[in-house]
């Protein structure tokens, strides 16, 4: 079959691999429909991930069609159109029944690590995959649902509701500001309204992606590249002392500065954004203000619930597909999502 490989820094080829095998009772293999590419990947072929190594195939989201099943598999068959989670969770270790299933204790890929797929095992960005763990890692896809919409709940849309929406404890009538409109930032925005939040500020750098954000849920936007963009964030809320929730969607240190300084007294960061720095925070002004921060690695455990909201429309994801391409553009795939910024590409759909 044919793969996207990785070969270190820099260098990843659209190459002929051996197909996938059952190597567990417990194991699937899905023939690939549809993939597409995040931030993460971009970050491994930067070599900012140390774990994944040369020969690795990349990707973690899927949709996919079931060709083969291991014998202690229950419920799923040969034939069935499945959605591939992100995160692998064995469904019996001690995290995976706190629904904590980002820290499986599985020895499948490393022990305390749920995302596996082209991190730690052979990825999705192929033309078929191994999947452990099927009766609790993969599910079966309703009529109607659209594989462009089923393959942002592999990882996006879930994410962005798990460790942004809940785990900011967001409440109704709150007022939330999410710094960084890109994938991860709209999906805070498409979900927050499920908690009722009463006014969403897209906080960006891109006027064009503040813009584009109206239409994730952002009820107003601010660029952050203006003088005075935190008053005018606070001139939002209704007394002016700052948002209720402040989720931090780009991962660097300034951005999460900014959302401690953007909350009000007893008000919550959600941190999101995947760093790859220390940041320093104002605790001489931090520790008397009852703020929480919390952060977070998804874990799926939202995505059935989701899933039902997407497939009743309630949730538009396929509005993330910006561009379409065929496994055998690969490579293209990658150029275009890359170079987000210039090609405006939000999620790059790669079908089979």
């Amino acid at each position: 079959m044919k793969a996207l490989v990785y070969h270190g820094p820099g260098e990843k080829a659209w190459e002929d691999v051996p197909d996938p095998t059952i190597q567990a009772p417990t194991d699937i293999i899905v023939r690939i429909d549809t993939t597409t590419i995040c931030g993460t990947d971009l970050h491994i072929l930067k070599g900012d991930v140390a774990a994944v190594t040369d020969g690795r195939i990349l990707g973690h989201e899927g949709v996919g069609t079931v060709t083969e099943v291991g014998d202690a598999v229950t419920t799923v068959a040969v034939g069935d159109r499945v959605l591939l989670s992100c995160i692998s969770a064995c469904g019996r270790c001690s995290y995976c029944a706190q629904g904590l299933y980002a820290h499986c204790l599985a020895e499948e890929g490393a022990s305390g690590i749920g995302w596996i797929f082209g991190h730690l095992i052979d990825g999705t960005q192929a033309e078929y995959v191994r999947v452990p763990f099927a009766d609790t890692s993969v599910y079966k896809l309703p009529e109607g649902i659209s594989d462009e919409a089923a393959v942002m709940l592999s990882d996006i849309l879930p994410t962005g509701f798990e460790i942004g929406v809940r785990n900011g404890a967001v409440k109704p009538g709150d007022v939330v500001a999410v710094v960084g409109s890109g994938p991860i930032g709209l999906a805070v925005m498409m979900t927050v309204g499920l908690y009722g939040a009463s006014r969403v500020i897209a906080v960006d750098l891109d006027d064009n992606r503040i813009e584009q954000a109206k239409s994730f849920g952002a009820t107003d936007g601010v660029n952050s590249g203006r003088d005075g963009w935190q008053e005018d964030v606070r001139k939002l809320t209704d007394d002016g002392l700052g948002v209720d929730v402040a989720v931090e969607a780009v991962g660097i240190p300034a951005t999460l500065q900014a959302c401690t300084e953007l909350i009000r007294p007893g008000g919550h960061v959600a941190n999101v954004g995947v760093h790859g720095h220390p940041v320093e925070l104002a605790m001489q002004d931090l520790w008397i203000k009852d703020v929480t921060i919390t952060t977070g690695l998804v874990s799926t455990n939202t995505t059935p619930m989701l899933l039902k909201l997407v497939a009743q429309h309630k949730i538009p994801a396929e509005k993330f597909a910006t561009h379409h391409f065929s496994l055998e553009q690969m490579l293209d795939a990658y150029d275009t999502f890359g170079r987000a910024a210039e090609t405006k590409a939000l999620k790059v759909v790669i079908s089979r």
